[in-house]
């Protein structure tokens, strides 16, 4: 039964052992993207104002709530290398747990309330990712997305953009994925920011650059885990 002496130990599961998880859980999913040549990854842990920035980490006031990471432009951006990307943050906390199962069974370290709430709660974030559902807000666990990649649905294919030179009207256009007119402009580069802007929006998504019957990859925009 939870009592008054319960309460320190609370206090340091959800200030403590939870953000830990949650760093390793995200750091297990940029791994696996960075090994499949992401650029411009970051690491937040928390929610609400921005508490400082260091590297790709970015922490948050309420750091002991919430993860996310972002990537784009995976060199390999293929279903398998996705399904890696999804899967890695269970698989880093899994192999975490485990590790501190060993290392309390080789004696290196110590069985007590840190380890048993680490590897309790680490178990406790690899079921729950790993359960393939929605959620309220329109995300899906990693588990669902894997799912989803194994069975080819829909939602998890490329919707593809384009900046289309338009000879006839010597005009730079941003199509979307349906190969229609979102805007116009005189300027490249006023068209690639408009292109990359719309793009990001609709995850996973890619952004070609077409001239002269030339499609060239500008950038893509993959599912991101949470």
């Amino acid at each position: 039964m939870f009592g008054v002496h319960d309460i320190p130990k609370f206090f340091l599961a959800f200030f403590l052992v939870m953000p830990i998880i949650s760093l390793l859980h995200e750091t297990g999913h940029v791994f696996f993207a960075w090994l499949m040549g992401a650029k411009n990854i970051k690491v937040t842990v928390g929610s609400g104002n921005v508490v400082f920035r260091w590297g790709a980490l970015e922490v948050r006031q309420y750091y002991f709530w919430y993860g996310q990471c972002t990537f784009d432009n995976l060199r390999r951006n293929h279903r398998l290398a996705n399904a890696l990307i999804f899967a890695g943050g269970s698989l880093f906390n899994a192999a975490a747990a485990v590790a501190v199962v060993y290392l309390i069974e080789l004696d290196t370290l110590e069985e007590g309330m840190l380890t048993y709430q680490f590897t309790y709660f680490s178990l406790y974030y690899v079921f729950f990712a790993l359960l393939p559902m929605p959620y309220p807000d329109g995300n899906f666990s990693d588990g669902k997305v894997i799912l989803d990649l194994i069975r080819n649905r829909e939602r998890t294919v490329e919707k593809i953009y384009y900046v289309h030179w338009n000879e006839e009207k010597t005009q730079w256009e941003v199509l979307n994925y349906s190969r229609e007119l979102v805007e116009a402009f005189a300027d490249e580069a006023q068209a690639l920011a408009k292109a990359h802007e719309v793009t990001q929006r609709t995850r996973p998504s890619r952004l070609l650059r077409t001239k002269d019957g030339q499609d060239i990859e500008v950038a893509n925009y993959p599912r991101v885990p949470l």
